[in-house]
């Protein structure tokens, strides 16, 4: 996550090591991603938004690669940015647990009930976000 503002800002881009190192340190942190889902405290609903999101995340690495080999940075960028956003969708869950935390006495929810949910509306706030501000950042002028 340190390297991801130096890759994909572009007042950064003629650093060409930040790229490099973002790659092969992103499809580690993917793959590890899968052998950690094998314990889940929110059990399937948990290891549901785990799989998904991180073959969403690997995907759009492997996009990103592919766009960079052909030289396309823009769409490399794009495809980047949409990776980072599900990284990110860890960070946005923490808060969301926090209010599953706070509220459980209200709504009696253990952590092995809102877990998985919690997961899923964390990386879902993210996709969405990034899905969204690309949408409407590439929108052409007066449309």
């Amino acid at each position: 996550m340190l390297l991801a503002p130096f890759a994909i800002l572009r007042r950064f881009s003629s650093l060409g090591w930040p790229e490099r190192w973002l790659f092969p340190l992103g499809a580690m942190v993917g793959f590890t991603a899968y052998a950690m889902s094998f314990y889940a405290i929110g059990g399937w609903v948990e290891r549901s938004a785990v799989l998904f999101f991180n073959s969403l995340f690997l995907f759009s690495l492997g996009r990103a690669w592919i766009l960079r080999v052909r030289g396309q940075a823009l769409l490399k960028i794009q495809w980047l940015q949409r990776a980072v956003g599900v990284l990110l969708g860890i960070a946005t869950t923490r808060p969301v647990m926090g209010v599953f935390f706070a509220t459980s006495r209200l709504t009696h929810l253990g952590p092995r009930q809102f877990f998985g949910v919690a997961f899923w509306i964390g990386f879902s706030i993210n996709w969405m976000v990034v899905e969204s501000w690309l949408h409407f950042r590439n929108q052409p002028a007066g449309a």
